[in-house]
């Protein structure tokens, strides 16, 4: 499975008591690690043994990180860049520095390489924000790259109206991104997309695709970090391509929540994976 990062990240999480703003914050552990998106993706797949690759932009920390993790990277190379969250045990408040300006020979090069990288690929997931320099169309141009391979599209904002001209098989955004959108599913489906997967916090997905339309929920309410729970999503969703969609969306919901029960994204709670998965509920709307 490929993902391709264009905002690759180097995470820095802080846990606290109770985030005061304003205010002086007594920072109780600090997690740096690399992120971004579909960094978060790749390490959900890692942690299932799945076979991945990761492309996109990324600085020298974020790539040293990942090989430490022992994760296959094939990143451009661009300057750094970081994002901080802060959580309280309750709720994330995240803040995302811009990311490095992409030249159009770099944009080219990314181009073939994920053409190329495709090939091999079960998946191709692309998510995240578009850094400065990148064209509007990016996920369309990526898209089309892929070739026939299945494409996740994990964006928000004008970036996921224009890749849909790519007609990617899965698009997940979430209710709020639908709403700033004023969109809804069946206009995404229109558009281009196979399949809409709306995330709908912790009331769980609802998905909406030519064979029909679904609503998976939790078995139980969980609380925690929730950054990272809508990649576990597109892990999910990624690693089932061949599968039925009531499947699809009822791993997809049970990674999703035991993500929530871990301390920073892409990682999650395996016995509660294993725990929430049959008891997901999946009903057809």
């Amino acid at each position: 499975i490929l993902t391709v990062t264009l905002n690759a990240a180097l995470d820095v999480t802080y846990d606290v008591d109770a985030l005061v703003a304003p205010g002086t914050n007594r920072v109780r552990s600090v997690v740096q690690r690399a992120g971004g998106k579909g960094v978060n993706v790749a390490r959900t797949l890692h942690a299932l043994a799945h076979d991945v690759v990761l492309t996109g932009f990324a600085g020298a920390e974020v790539k040293a990180e990942l090989r430490t993790a022992g994760l296959h990277d094939e990143f451009v190379d661009t300057p750094g860049r970081r994002t901080i969250t802060v959580v309280d045990g309750v709720d994330a408040t995240v803040l995302c520095e811009p990311g490095p300006v992409i030249s159009a020979e770099q944009w080219a090069f990314l181009i073939e390489q994920v053409h190329s990288l495709a090939v091999d690929a079960s998946a191709v997931v692309l998510s995240g924000s578009l850094p400065p320099g990148v064209p509007e169309d990016a996920y369309a141009q990526l898209g089309r790259a892929a070739g026939d391979h299945p494409v996740l599209l994990d964006t928000s904002g004008p970036a996921l109206l224009a890749g849909l001209a790519a007609t990617p098989a899965v698009v997940k955004p979430n209710r709020d991104e639908l709403a700033e959108l004023g969109a809804s599913p069946e206009s995404l489906l229109a558009g281009g997309a196979g399949a809409v997967v709306v995330s709908c916090g912790a009331e769980g997905l609802t998905a909406v695709t030519d064979a029909g339309s679904w609503r998976a929920r939790p078995p139980e309410v969980v609380t925690g970090n929730p950054t990272g729970a809508g990649d576990a999503v597109v892990a999910a969703l990624a690693a089932t391509v061949a599968e039925p969609w009531p499947e699809r969306l009822r791993d997809a919901v049970a990674l999703s929540a035991a993500t929530v029960l871990a301390p920073v994204a892409g990682e999650f709670d395996r016995a509660a994976y294993e725990r929430f998965r049959p008891a997901v509920t999946v009903e057809e709307i």
